[in-house]
């Protein structure tokens, strides 16, 4: 192996303002990347595990529906944003580099957090909980469009040759580590707080706790290498000109369609512990365990997805467990309803996680990779925040709204499937790029 090749594999190359030209790719370079990642996600996601609860102190109406679905409203809202910081947090890592576009993007939301955890209730300041409410869910929207470009752009970059899949797997992964980590600190606090200690200050206690983790997130960050630009730095040749997005609109339009599966099964399984208290009526604490499935099949399963990717190719690995879920999540949510135990709840949503996050690990891969370096972290944040704009903000107002119209409670299984099919032909439709060589 030559002495190019070597720096191309173990070094994350050098840009202005990195520290140093040839840092070695270490398990606390990855860990530092996806760790900021898991926080934000964590945040994220731990408004839609107590919706419930929030539902009730922000958004009070005549019945607990109106309530959630206030609730699930505003959840919503935090994705109206994340096109906006697709865009432009995606083209200042594209400019300026991908290490202060990360740094950016967990100080909004950190910002977005503590609003989260600080504001009063309805019953103390009125309108304006609600609205402070909308305003951080923004806030936390614009940081988390922003963050998967980067942050996936900067994985598969650093990787070693044949494991870009593996790499850029941590990035969902990671997404799973925080659901594992939301789930297992509610289910610490259902099982030990009264119902009215949870619903008068014990769902703040999550943000507040991620909180106090954000300092070392940046700290981590701020220590990463740099990557942008970095083969023509490290092979001496002279800077790529930009490439213009119009160029690329087709592959972009499949990564959204792409992405809209993965989407609407992800947050259909955030909404798993909602739908085991509102429809299911089992517990808060037995809820809670969904979540911790979740949470620790995806991370698990991601790393599975992106190393297959790696071993035979990404198109299959994005469509074989996509026609599975397709055609056997129907079966499963049946089988939840007549059973309604534990052991059914969290068998199910250890399926619907395995085979989306399989997938989904495939597909973050399979999108930056055919991109050029100049467009790259644009594109799949565009890409992704398009998607997760459109269904994930509104999966879960859907399917509740879906039971409540229908009186089905499997009506959700029937979203997944119309999502699944949209996405499987996108799939087939876009290139495979595994032994393609990363373009400057």
């Amino acid at each position: 192996m030559t002495a190019e090749a070597v720096l191309d594999r173990e070094a994350a190359p050098h840009a202005p303002g990195a520290q140093s030209p040839a840092t070695p790719v270490t398990r606390r370079v990855v860990m530092a990347a996806v760790a900021g990642n898991a926080l934000e996600f964590y945040d994220f996601g731990s408004y839609a595990f107590f919706a419930v609860y929030i539902g009730k102190t922000f958004f009070p109406a005549t019945n607990p529906f109106a309530s959630l679905m206030l609730a699930l409203a505003v959840f919503g809202v935090g994705f109206v944003s994340r096109p906006l910081g697709g865009i432009f947090i995606g083209a200042y890592a594209d400019r300026a580099g991908r290490r202060p576009a990360m740094l950016l993007t967990i100080a909004l939301m950190t910002l977005g957090t503590l609003g989260l955890a600080l504001t009063p209730s309805y019953d103390s300041i009125g309108l304006a909980a609600p609205i402070i409410m909308v305003i951080c869910r923004l806030v936390q929207g614009l940081a988390l469009g922003g963050e998967v470009g980067p942050s996936t752009a900067f994985l598969i970059e650093i990787a070693p040759p044949g494991k870009r899949g593996l790499y850029a797997s941590w990035q969902l992964a990671s997404q799973g580590a925080a659901s594992l980590i939301a789930g297992l600190v509610g289910m610490g606090l259902t099982s030990t707080l009264a119902p009215a200690e949870l619903q008068a200050w014990g769902w703040r206690v999550p943000f507040v706790f991620g909180l106090l983790i954000i300092p070392l997130a940046i700290y981590l960050r701020r220590a990463l290498p740099e990557t942008l630009g970095h083969v023509s730095r490290v092979k001496g040749t002279a800077p790529v000109p930009p490439v213009r997005l119009r160029s690329y609109s087709r592959l972009i339009f499949l990564a959204v369609l792409v992405v809209i599966g993965a989407t609407v099964s992800t947050y259909l399984g955030m909404y798993m512990t909602t739908y085991a208290i509102a429809t299911l009526k089992l517990p808060p604490t037995v809820a809670m365990s969904a979540t911790v499935a979740v949470g620790l099949v995806t991370l698990l399963f991601a790393l599975v997805g992106g190393w297959l990717a790696d071993r035979y190719n990404r198109k299959s690995v994005m469509l074989i467990p996509r026609i599975l879920l397709a055609l056997l999540v129907v079966p499963a949510f049946m089988f939840l309803i007549d059973a309604r135990t534990t052991a059914a709840l969290i068998g199910v949503t250890t399926f619907l996680a395995a085979l989306t996050a399989m997938s989904a690990a495939a597909s973050l891969v399979a999108v930056p990779e055919l991109l050029p370096a100049s467009i790259r972290a644009t594109g799949l944040a565009i890409a992704y925040a398009v998607g997760v704009a459109l269904f994930g903000g509104s999966t879960q107002l859907i399917v509740t709204w879906l039971i409540e119209f229908t009186g089905n409670p499997a009506a959700p299984a029937w979203y997944v499937v119309g999502t699944s099919i949209i996405t499987a032909l996108a799939i087939l439709a876009l290139p495979e790029g595994r032994d393609r060589a990363l373009e400057a």
